[in-house]
């Protein structure tokens, strides 16, 4: 089985790129991430997927609670339920849990993490903390991590407990559903919610037309194992597909977020 991800271990390199630690975050170290599939007309000529080098950045180590939300949206009234939900930054779900525009009420606990939440106000939000949404390959980065190791691929016990995770419907999440801690201190990366990235829409773009559509047909058909770095990734094929199911304005009752950042933004990061 091959390893996901493989972080560098240079500690020349690492104290040379060492990112300021904030409140609530923590730090993931460089390394390289290996796409579920492959993501050029180049790589799938040569008949394998190319590792992406993956920077350090800094993640959330919890999704965003509606309580904190709450706090955006006091500050920032655009984002309120009555003044964005129905338009196009956000579809007539958003925020459907909550009681009023402040209010989250009974059905969105504070210390729950908010759902029924658009790309575009998880964008704005991490925006007003100086920071973004993870990418793709940070994402799928950080969550590779098992409690112990880095690259979890080859741990039996975390592949099954992904496996009946990825099985169970997610309902109205609770504040915290399996208590997961990876290697890096980041919590409830499975099992919790889904999560918003700020590249999701990438997923199926090659960038070369022509070949986006015989990869469309790939994905969407029997054969959607072939060619993906990992055919026994059945956690991997369901955060990609709910991925590409998406569009920036939708919003879904298990779909939150957490915050991330890199580089000289993340001495502004704040909670």
């Amino acid at each position: 089985m091959s390893p996901r991800c493989a972080p560098a271990t240079s500690f020349v390199l690492a104290a040379l790129l060492a990112l300021p630690a904030a409140a609530g975050m923590v730090r993931i170290p460089a390394g390289e991430y290996l796409p579920l599939y492959k993501t050029s007309e180049a790589d799938r000529k040569g008949g394998f997927a190319q590792r992406q080098a993956v920077a350090e950045f800094l993640l959330d180590e919890k999704a965003v609670t509606n309580g904190q939300f709450l706090d955006f949206v006091t500050e920032h009234p655009r984002w309120r339920k009555s003044a964005a939900g129905g338009g196009l930054l956000a579809d007539s779900n958003y925020l459907h849990n909550w009681s009023s525009d402040l209010h989250p009420g009974e059905k969105a606990a504070r210390a729950s993490p908010v759902v029924f939440v658009s790309w575009f106000a998880a964008q704005a939000f991490c925006k007003s903390r100086g920071g973004r949404l993870p990418t793709v390959a940070q994402w799928e980065y950080a969550a590779a991590a098992s409690e112990t190791a880095a690259d979890g691929s080859d741990d039996e016990s975390f592949r099954a407990r992904l496996l009946e995770w990825y099985a169970q419907p997610i309902d109205q999440p609770a504040a915290s559903a399996t208590g997961f801690r990876n290697h890096y201190g980041v919590y409830e990366m499975h099992g919790l919610i889904w999560e918003w990235t700020s590249d999701f829409n990438t997923a199926l773009v090659s960038g070369e037309s022509r070949a986006d559509s015989g990869l469309d047909r790939a994905l969407f058909c029997g054969s959607a194992s072939i060619g993906s770095a990992d055919f026994e990734d059945y956690p991997g094929f369901m955060r990609f597909a709910f991925r590409s199911s998406l569009k920036g304005n939708y919003t879904v009752g298990s779909l939150g977020f957490r915050c991330a950042c890199n580089g000289g933004q993340c001495a502004d990061m704040v909670h």
